[in-house]
């Protein structure tokens, strides 16, 4: 019996799958449901935005997953080959926020952690009585060895992910991973961690990719999992909390260890969002000085915010380009505060009768279908795309990569962001948002 998993590709404006010359974040998810499988199954894997689909293909069962509005290929693929006469398991964060939607579709939905489910699945697909859901909480997470062997013939960047935690005890209202998780976070031992970045050393592979949704919220944990990376000399990168600038010592062991790049979700620079986002614990007054306090450590910042929330205006969004530009932000992303089904502010939005686009199909973070406080949604729109054109002028560009004082320390480094920069440029001419992926 075969399975082929497929990461698939969202679609662009002119309605077609995104297509690259090389995928640089890989994600983890079809290596580990891959380490999941049993052996008496064969694999393949198609990462469909450097691939082909290859809908002549004699697998048994097709197992489709992805993040955000790759949802929507994702639908459009299992219609596809369930026509073919195939049978289809999807899962995902968005396949598990709406479970019932993504079962008309498919043959089977798995609603959140797979670990404890996927063994059961292919063994009800091999007695003929698959189930159309499957969902187990996590009580630990101990997950095998991802196959990353499966992605080596492809056309990936220079570094795989390895996951140190999932979930986030925090409580963002606009948080697919708060809603999927209420509050549970689960962090790996140190040891197991370390098991999989050795293995990417034996394969390789120089550089990492860290992925946890907090993992700040355990200082000793992470300043333990430093001083075992730090032997190796590799280079890696993660999110974090901002407030990791509060803690010089362990800033300085994560620095020390090879860490390069943060991300961080910094949402808003405007407190009354943050409130409004349940997220009012963070301080955008301080955010400049613990920006510069983790660059002055040797770590580049990347950022991730959101506009359209309730205290949000046409002025506060437009003063957001200042700020990326004056806090020489190397790679910043936004998005349009989308009211996704299963959050909580979904819900909020549309008990106050404030969604105003009831098209699921059509959310994708970079068109307003709610009403914000201070705006009409087509004002919203607009805005978020002079901010993407403001922050990615060529002015704003030069000045937060190439002319900066750190750039006669680590040229080559800060030439690679101009260049990222730059091709995030293109993509925002053509009105396809940055991502990663």
């Amino acid at each position: 019996m075969k399975i082929l998993f497929i990461q698939p590709s969202p679609y662009g404006p002119d309605s077609l799958p995104i297509k690259k010359d090389r995928l640089y974040f890989v994600g983890l998810a079809l290596p580990l449901l891959a380490a999941l499988t049993p052996l008496e199954w064969q694999v393949e894997i198609c990462l469909e935005t450097i691939e082909d689909i290859p809908f002549d293909t004699n697998a048994d069962i097709i197992a489709l997953s992805g993040m955000g509005h790759s949802v929507v290929r994702s639908i459009s693929l299992a219609r596809e080959f369930r026509a073919l006469g195939k049978t289809v398991v999807m899962g995902g964060y968005m396949v598990s926020l709406l479970p019932e939607e993504a079962g008309k579709y498919c043959d089977a939905v798995v609603i959140g952690d797979a670990e404890l489910i996927w063994a059961q699945l292919l063994e009800d697909y091999r007695k003929g009585c698959l189930q159309p859901r499957y969902e187990q909480r996590l009580q630990e997470l101990d997950p095998p060895l991802p196959r990353y062997e499966l992605l080596l013939d492809k056309k990936i960047g220079d570094f795989l992910p390895v996951q140190a935690g999932r979930g986030c005890p925090n409580s963002c209202s606009f948080c697919s991973v708060h809603c999927l998780y209420r509050n549970r976070y689960y962090q790996r031992p140190v040891e197991a961690v370390m098991r999989d970045i050795h293995y990417v050393r034996t394969l390789g592979f120089r550089k990492f990719l860290l992925l946890d949704d907090n993992i700040l919220s355990q200082p000793d944990y992470l300043l333990c999992l430093c001083e075992q990376i730090k032997p190796l000399k590799m280079i890696w990168y993660s999110q974090c909390s901002l407030n990791i600038a509060h803690h010089p010592a362990l800033l300085k062991a994560v620095a020390a260890s090879g860490c390069r790049v943060l991300s961080f979700g910094l949402e808003s620079i405007s407190p009354e969002s943050l409130a409004a986002m349940d997220k009012g614990w963070a301080d955008p007054s301080q955010y400049p000085a613990m920006i510069r306090t983790i660059q002055e450590a040797g770590i580049d910042v990347s950022t991730e915010m959101v506009v359209g929330a309730d205290g949000d205006t046409l002025e506060s969004i437009a003063r957001t380009a200042v700020f990326i530009r004056e806090n020489k932000i190397v790679v910043p992303r936004f998005y349009i505060l989308t009211p996704i089904p299963g959050t909580d502010f979904y819900t909020q939005m549309l008990q106050a009768g404030r969604i105003c686009n009831h098209d699921l199909y059509s959310y994708n973070g970079t068109e307003a279908v709610h009403v914000p406080r201070n705006m009409s949604p087509e004002e919203l729109t607009e805005a978020y795309w002079q901010l993407y054109e403001e922050v990615f002028c060529l002015g704003s560009i030069f000045r937060r990569t190439i002319f900066r004082r750190e750039f006669w320390h680590r040229p080559k480094k800060f030439f690679l962001y101009l260049l990222v920069n730059l091709y995030y440029r293109h993509h925002i001419k053509r009105r396809i948002t940055p991502n990663i992926f």
